[in-house]
């Protein structure tokens, strides 16, 4: 991810900036040039248009130039890196993004920057409904895009139905607001995440989209990774403490049934026996419970996630002594267990539950302890500011 350049905004000095990253799109960055330019004439707004060449091997800077655009060089690759240095250059007290390709029609933009006019921090456009035959590929329109938006409001509580959408609009303070970071595709997630989260009022404006003049940039699995990996890794939730949570409970239930039933549980001709599913279940479990808490205390600390029930929790009961304290009575409770199977097998003697299920728990429980230790210096540390 890309360190934003927000520190690095000149003054506002118009009321519109129309950001264009581009990459050889001679064909078409003229075009949507003089379309916001002229936008900006009927409309009688004082707005410039910023084009990002973005290492173009064409005449793309060139045909910028001539259709009227302010040309920024940015050598380091990517839609993010490309977008994050326009914005940071533009003057504009409204920043629109958009493409260089005429894939959004730029004529009229006044429908996208009314809603931030108005009192919205950002509006986005919504292509579904009114996208040309063979604009957007089967796979995006059905899978791709719709699986990245519903991750978005599950995540976030996100009620944008076009997710990925390039053509948005968002006041300068909105921008230095969402200190946005990424370099790649995932920018547009991104903008979505931090803007719900810092509880920021987000429209939703109907746009067209039509088919692209040129090789796409957009690589699936790539930019689909890139996307995901960036949801999972600033929601902490969902990626450890959920999962977390549920491998517990999972274990400690499997476990609970090899103590009561020696024998394993009968699965039609087959027969499971839990004892050790049950102790790895816990201990990965727990290992992404401690994960899930350090990296939440992390993410705070660093402002990636806003503080919520779940801080004031943690930073109250996941303190390195009481941690260190659970963790040694796991710790002797196992060793214990362990005391008690040496003298049923020194006895001879019968305590009525499954040896192998205490066994399993005796062993689980010395493992706990041991990465709970290590685990609360872990979390302590992860909460430095």
């Amino acid at each position: 991810m890309a360190n934003s350049p927000a520190s690095a905004t000149p003054e506002a000095s118009c009321d519109v900036s129309v950001v264009l990253p581009c990459l050889n799109e001679e064909e078409t960055v003229a075009g949507c040039v003089e379309k916001a330019l002229g936008w900006f004439e009927r409309e009688g707004i004082d707005g410039e248009v910023v084009v990002v060449d973005n290492g173009s091997t064409d005449r793309s800077r060139e045909e910028a130039l001539r259709a009227g655009a302010r040309v920024i060089e940015e050598s380091r690759r990517g839609y993010g890196v490309a977008h994050l240095r326009g914005f940071a250059e533009s003057r504009g007290e409204i920043i629109v993004m958009a493409d260089a390709d005429d894939t959004y029609d730029l004529v009229n933009l006044t429908p996208l920057v009314e809603p931030v006019r108005n009192g919205y921090d950002m509006a986005i456009g919504n292509r579904m409904r009114g996208m040309e035959p063979g604009a957007m590929t089967w796979s995006h329109r059905t899978i791709g895009t719709p699986a990245i938006s519903f991750l978005l409001r599950l995540f976030t509580g996100s009620s944008v139905g076009d997710s990925q959408c390039g053509l948005r609009a968002f006041s300068r303070d909105a921008y230095e607001r969402m200190e946005l970071r990424s370099s790649g595709m995932e920018l547009a997630s991104e903008m979505i995440l931090k803007a719900f989260r810092r509880d920021m009022k987000v429209a939703e404006v109907p746009t067209t989209y039509a088919v692209r003049k040129g090789e796409t940039k957009l690589n699936t699995f790539r930019d689909g990774w890139r996307h995901l990996r960036f949801l999972l890794l600033y929601t902490p939730h969902y990626l450890f403490l959920v999962p977390g949570l549920i491998l517990m409970l999972l274990g400690i239930l499997s476990l609970g049934i090899t103590l009561v039933a020696s024998g394993g549980v009968s699965v039609g001709t087959l027969t499971w026996q839990p004892v050790f599913a049950g102790g790895v279940l816990v201990v990965v479990g727990t290992n992404a419970l401690v994960i899930g808490s350090a990296t939440h205390l992390f993410a705070v600390s660093r402002g990636i996630i806003p503080e919520d029930w779940l801080t004031r929790v943690l930073r109250k009961y996941a303190q390195l002594e009481p941690v260190l304290g659970l963790a040694g009575l796991v710790f002797l409770a196992g060793i214990g267990l362990d005391a008690v199977i040496f003298y049923e097998w020194v006895t001879e003697s019968d305590l009525g539950v499954s040896t192998a299920g205490l066994a399993a728990v005796a062993q689980t429980s010395v493992i706990v302890g041991a990465n709970l230790a290590l685990g609360g210096f872990l979390i302590a540390l992860m909460d430095v500011e």
